[in-house]
């Protein structure tokens, strides 16, 4: 009921206030299960393969190799990379340990692995 703050038929939510899109991606592949990530993890994503974000999309089974190698490469360039100090101090804020590329990422290599194993595509929009 597009009256009562509900979107109209075949309309994001934040797309009837006038906000930004939200933006759920949702890999799919025949050889397992859907991935499922919000829109800035699922555009850091895409980003790795060397991709735009983009509502929709396929990475063909000749390209699974790369996408593979693409975000284990990043996960090892992160790895790499220094840890930033902690504070010390009586000023000092405990925040919660960011969730870094390898558990991030490790469902998505698992997807694409399958879906190299058994010769079928990933796609995500469709």
């Amino acid at each position: 009921m597009p009256g009562r703050g509900l979107p109209a038929r075949g309309q994001a939510s934040g797309q009837a206030r006038g906000h930004n899109r939200c933006v759920i991606y949702k890999f799919k592949s025949a050889a397992s299960g859907d991935v499922v990530m919000l829109g800035p993890q699922g555009d850091q994503v895409l980003r790795l393969l060397g991709r735009e974000p983009a509502p929709s999309g396929i990475v063909e089974p000749s390209a699974l190799g790369a996408a593979i190698a693409a975000l284990e490469a990043a996960i090892a360039a992160e790895a790499a990379r220094p840890a930033d100090a902690p504070a010390e101090g009586d000023g000092a804020v405990e925040r919660p340990e960011p969730i870094g590329l390898q558990r991030r990422l490790w469902p998505v290599i698992e997807l694409l692995r399958r879906s190299q194993a058994e010769g079928v595509p990933v796609v995500w929009g469709v």
